[in-house]
């Protein structure tokens, strides 16, 4: 029988490599998972490396180990939660896709709250160059799947539109009935099903903006 590595003595730093919690079986996905869900309900400067640690039962060092460093495994975690929300629309029925794409935005703000936050408070002042270029790649897909359906549309039921402008729009928009909910919840009348009212009001501002965009 193979004789197990006796374990470092007092003072004795550990040498570098897989952290021993990751040797005993919680791995890459454990840690991705716990700051996925952390990101839905805390906001960013809560999602810290301890937190992550302490929601996937692991050491600290299997962060660094896995990502690097947290904006690194946070970004992970952004993907993460789209590759949970719903699947992208086909852009060959234009006017459906924009319709679809919207309120697509619209579940994952709910789905992540402080998802703007994030990018403004954390993701955005990065000190990498490399996980900069990778924030910047997920935030403007978003502005390239607008003007594939423009192109896909070719001017035939939707206006000349600027699909930075809509982008901004959209995710400004949604995301204010999350942020301003204080708001929502004083300006609501008494009883009001706040699930439901966020219901009508993706309702009403996806009609508002397809009124908007349709070709006259």
């Amino acid at each position: 029988m193979a004789k197990s590595k006796p374990a470092p003595a007092a003072g004795e730093k550990r040498k570098k490599g897989r952290p021993a919690t990751a040797a005993a079986g919680v791995g890459r996905e454990a840690v991705l998972a716990a700051a996925t869900r952390l990101l839905q309900v805390l906001p960013p400067n809560q999602v810290t490396i301890i937190a992550i640690a302490r929601e996937a039962g692991a050491d600290p060092a299997m962060i660094r180990y896995y990502f690097g460093n947290r904006e690194a495994l946070l970004l992970a975690a952004v993907k993460r939660l789209t590759e949970l929300g719903d699947p992208m629309p086909g852009i060959d029925r234009p006017l459906d896709a924009l319709q679809d794409y919207i309120k697509r935005t619209f579940r994952f703000t709910r789905s992540a709250k402080y998802m703007q936050r994030l990018m403004i408070e954390e993701l955005d002042s990065a000190r990498s160059p490399e996980l900069l270029d990778q924030v910047r790649e997920w935030n403007w897909a978003p502005v390239e799947f607008y003007e594939d359906i423009a192109k896909s549309d070719g001017g035939k039921e939707l206006a000349p539109f600027d699909a930075l402008f809509l982008h901004l729009a959209v995710i400004g928009i949604s995301d204010f009935f999350v942020s301003g909910a204080p708001l929502v919840r004083l300006l609501a009348p008494p009883g009001t099903d706040m699930a439901e009212l966020d219901r009508k009001y993706e309702t009403f501002v996806t009609q508002l903006l397809l009124n908007g965009l349709r070709k006259r």
